[in-house]
């Protein structure tokens, strides 16, 4: 699958627990439907087989639509899957280590707070990088909020793409104008809403009104 920068516009997070009683399936469809450009699979209570089961339900899904499918934290998932790609945090799997691991044909996205963090990790081969959270968000516990100097910051110190997460909705996307990003990764502001294909929309016209319509 190809990535580039402009496959993370609109980074839609999973996240079943806002979805109405709604398959995931469902939902990410319309996410996909409604303009997402990169879909991540995160799951932190399903058992091996009901999150392999999952996952391979929505990378065919994602590979009919012709954009990337990432799993969030289980390198050995994505490995046995061949998923697109995988994404990593700093209290997970080390960075170079997950990239011996998936080899260097696939994605690896590491979350950063700090623009220190962010060359590691370009260093040891991540393809793009996670920022946040930019914005207070309930869908991370351990979410600690950075600035948009600290966010801009990220974005100079390194090459590749920076994806900002956390908290990001069509109330305030626009603030992060200017910092560098690539795109923004979004959960509740599109699995929580009762129209995900509407809200998908909405973002991504956003979304394109700020960096171009080139995505």
């Amino acid at each position: 699958m190809k990535f580039s920068a402009e496959s993370l516009r609109l980074y839609a997070v999973t996240d079943r627990t806002g979805l109405k009683g709604r398959s995931l399936r469902e939902c990410v469809s319309e996410a996909i439907s409604g303009g997402a450009t990169m879909i991540q699979l995160r799951e932190k209570s399903l058992g091996y087989e009901a999150f392999k089961y999952q996952a391979i339900e929505l990378q065919a899904l994602c590979r009919e639509n012709h954009i990337p499918f990432i799993v969030n934290d289980n390198v050995n998932l994505a490995c046995d899957i061949s998923a697109d790609g995988v994404h990593v945090g700093q209290s997970d799997m080390e960075a170079g280590s997950v990239r011996a691991l998936i080899g260097p044909g696939k994605i690896l996205g590491v979350s950063v707070r700090t623009a220190g963090e962010a060359v590691e990790a370009e260093r040891k081969g991540a393809d793009y990088l996670g920022a946040g959270a930019v914005f207070h968000t309930g869908s991370k516990d351990d979410a600690v909020d950075i600035t948009h100097e600290a966010l801009r910051e990220i974005c100079r110190a390194v090459k590749i793409p920076v994806v900002a997460i956390g908290g990001i909705n069509a109330g305030n996307i626009r603030e992060l104008a200017g910092s560098g990003i690539a795109g923004v990764a979004v959960i509740s502001a599109v699995f929580a809403a009762d129209d995900i294909r509407k809200a998908a929309q909405n973002l991504r016209a956003l979304l394109d009104e700020l960096f171009g319509h080139d995505a």
